[in-house]
């Protein structure tokens, strides 16, 4: 299958022929769907907090702040903003020339409100010879979006999210990646007060990305009284997968060449690898709120943190003593009841629960993820799923992991109480000091395949085992209920035009 220019192509992107050829048979087999026992709700797997027991969890975070532990904040920040544009962009193809559907006129009714309009006015007036407003008022509205999406103006169309103006401020405006900066002042600074900042980017932005990081660090870390250590990587190539024609076999493009696509978030795994802290914070680029309304943000951050330390102390504290060796049968059992209580780590009556399997169990990567009340937005959501030894665990599962025509899952599915925000503190060292190989407790069995085209020919997508999905579902994992004031993505320009993104009334 395999001529001697593809293994060269293999060498050079890092990948083995063996790889390729285990990606096209899963492309060709499919993934199975995962056993669910239960969806994850309040008290089956979702911890929900008093306020006397957040203040209790921030206080041990804030202590663990002062023992001189590496934080770090990790973001994938790679995605480009072209689908924030979808609807702007097919106006631009419409037969009419006047804003007509009610996203359109949304959008113009509230264009000075934007954070980038200053912007906009000014590549309107250089690429048009007027104003924006004057453009508006001649009927030509087509104009003013060409200005903000094309490369003759903004280029927002074909920009990452973190690089676009979010965010209007009294003197300035902030992109995400800045509202990320001041994020990490707030609750990941370490006891030298040094915040470290890890973004993912694509290679052809990543100039983009050390400018303004470098442009912003000496204002925001006056600002907050901090200092900042950012950096970035990109998706690697070994971490591409093969696409596959309709046959299944390699999808070829038009010089012969084998064609390999991003094998999606779950390939940052690896960039999340190579990062030496003990613990991290993970969140989507669009995630971010202005300064006035990050309250609620920043003290579920430290209460999510706080749960983490105060759990991983337990389990390097069981560690330590099934060790030793040297444990009475009311510690047994009281391990015992840890990891299947508060890890909902809960095997099945043939499993022999022993010191060499509660061990195998408490030593594993450490998250603590946040949930958010259910209000019908798309993404995956906390469930308890059976997994490959026949123990039952948490997962974050998306709808293509599910049997949605077995009627039993699908109301577990359309049923769940809670959606996944992607909010999430990780530990990655062990009990002895030694970081986790993050890529060995991937499940491989948990990718999906789509469909897509190039050059008018259907081919077949690999996805890779997502970064919060499958690439962690070996890690141990709690769930806890944070406030829908958390959660607030910019999936369309518009939603910039919500309350939680605007200024301050």
């Amino acid at each position: 299958m395999f001529d001697s220019k593809d293994l060269e192509q293999f060498n050079k992107k890092g990948i083995s022929p063996e790889q390729v050829q285990a990606q096209l048979e899963l492309i060709r087999n499919g993934f199975p769907y995962l056993e669910l026992a239960s969806a994850a709700s309040t008290g089956n797997g979702i911890m929900s907090l008093s306020s006397d027991e957040c203040d209790r969890y921030i206080g041990f975070w804030n202590a663990y702040l002062k023992g001189g532990h590496s934080i770090s904040k990790f973001v994938p920040a790679s995605g480009a903003a072209s689908r924030m544009f979808k609807d702007l962009f097919a106006f631009l193809d419409a037969d009419y020339d006047v804003p007509s559907t009610p996203f359109e006129k949304t959008f113009f009714q509230g264009l000075e409100k934007f954070a980038f309009y200053k912007d906009l006015d000014a590549a309107c007036q250089s690429a048009q010879g007027s104003t924006a407003a004057a453009l508006i008022a001649a009927g030509q509205y087509k104009d003013v979006v060409r200005c903000l999406l094309e490369s003759s103006g903004l280029n927002y169309g074909s920009l990452p999210k973190g690089l676009l103006k979010f965010h209007k401020y009294e003197s300035d405006a902030r992109t995400p990646m800045e509202e990320h900066m001041a994020e990490g002042a707030l609750y990941a600074a370490g006891a030298d007060g040094k915040v470290h900042l890890h973004f993912t980017v694509s290679p052809e932005h990543k100039a983009m990305f050390q400018a303004l990081a470098e442009k912003s660090s000496k204002a925001m870390s006056k600002r907050f009284s901090v200092s900042y250590d950012i950096s970035f990587s990109e998706q690697k190539p070994s971490t591409d997968t093969v696409a596959a024609a309709a046959d299944g076999t390699p999808f070829r493009n038009s010089d012969g060449s084998i064609l390999f696509r991003p094998g999606g978030h779950g390939a940052l795994i690896e960039n999340l690898n190579d990062l030496d802290t003990d613990i991290v914070f993970i969140k989507n680029i669009d995630n971010v709120v202005p300064d006035h309304l990050k309250s609620d943000t920043v003290t579920y951050k430290k209460v999510l943190a706080g749960v983490l330390v105060s759990v991983q102390q337990k389990m390097f504290n069981y560690l330590s003593v099934l060790d030793n060796g040297k444990y009475t049968p009311e510690q047994f059992k009281e391990i015992a009841d840890f990891v299947s209580g508060t890890l909902c780590c809960r095997c099945n009556d043939k499993t022999a629960i022993d010191a060499g399997w509660l061990k195998s169990k408490l030593n594993r990567p450490l998250r603590v993820c946040g949930m958010v009340k259910n209000v019908g937005e798309p993404g995956g959501g906390p469930f308890l799923a059976y997994n490959s030894d026949g123990t039952v665990s948490l997962q974050i599962l998306e709808s293509s992991q599910i049997d949605l025509n077995d009627p039993a899952k699908k109301a577990m599915f359309t049923g769940g109480t809670h959606f996944n925000p992607v909010d999430l503190v990780c530990a990655l060292r062990d009990y002895k000091g030694r970081h986790f190989d993050l890529p060995s407790y991937v499940d491989k069995a948990t990718g999906f395949i789509s469909s897509k085209s190039k050059n008018g020919r259907e081919l077949k997508a690999l996805e890779l085992p997502g970064l919060w999905n499958g690439a962690m579902s070996d890690w141990n994992t709690i769930f806890v209920e944070v406030p829908l004031s958390t959660f607030n993505p910019v999936k369309t320009v518009n939603d910039l035009l919500k309350p939680q993104h605007g200024n301050r009334p």
